[in-house]
């Protein structure tokens, strides 16, 4: 679902990623680690097509990534799940119209617009706050309003970039294991996390970057294990 092929960025010159090749299949669920500067923010944004490898090919679910137009952008990320540290929530938008922004921005039936955002405030267990704004929930709820509207679309891919920088660690570890869940369900599922606790919790597939390289990249592996690296 998700392949890097001799995937090389560089900015001004000096490179952020070198000679990374990977692979996460349809419904796997992964996390990617490794120190600041180590190249996660910057493979992260080649999955959404935020930035352009420098050599090398990005693909997700078939399509190159590389050979997008710009016009074509959008409608790629409409069709992944982003979830982000700092949520992204429209302030005076309810959580309900938070979540059904993108169905209503592709012209999905309103009806079917209720249903499905009713199914995916389900999922992350807020259908009790679809009435509510932001500013009334806490940190922990808005991420899962961010995670519904993620998911409302029924994306193949789900990418979250440090989806519990500025959550505590209880409620990080239950937003992790609920995008384990979701990846039960069929979805491809990527977390970039410097949260140590959380990926050796859940002992899944763990890819550490280091320095730009992957240096590790083990099923039921430890966040220390890029240290091997």
């Amino acid at each position: 679902m998700i392949r890097l092929q001799n995937v090389h960025k560089e900015y001004a010159g000096r490179p952020a990623l070198i000679n990374v090749n990977l692979h996460i299949g349809l419904g796997e669920f992964a996390f990617l680690v490794g120190p600041s500067g180590a190249g996660k923010s910057t493979l992260m944004r080649l999955l959404y097509r935020e930035e352009t490898p420098t050599r090398g090919q990005v693909m997700i679910g078939g399509v190159n990534l590389t050979k997008l137009s710009p016009r074509q952008v959008p409608l790629l990320r409409r069709r992944l799940g982003i979830v982000f540290q700092d949520y992204k929530l429209l302030p005076r938008q309810t959580v309900t119209d938070n979540v059904a922004y993108i169905l209503r921005a592709l012209g999905v039936d309103e009806l079917d617009v209720q249903r499905r955002v009713t199914s995916a405030l389900c999922v992350v267990n807020l259908e009790d706050k679809a009435s509510a704004f932001p500013d009334e929930l806490s940190g922990g709820e808005q991420q899962r309003v961010g995670i519904a509207r993620a998911i409302v679309n029924g994306p193949p891919v789900l990418l979250a970039d440090e989806p519990t920088g500025n959550l505590d660690p209880s409620t990080s570890l239950e937003i992790v294991q609920l995008l384990e869940r979701i990846s039960q369900r069929g979805t491809t599922v990527l977390i970039s996390t410097h949260d140590h606790f959380i990926v050796d919790s859940l002992r899944r597939r763990v890819i550490s970057l280091k320095n730009g390289q992957i240096v590790a990249d083990v099923d039921s592996g430890l966040y220390e294990m890029e240290a091997k690296g």
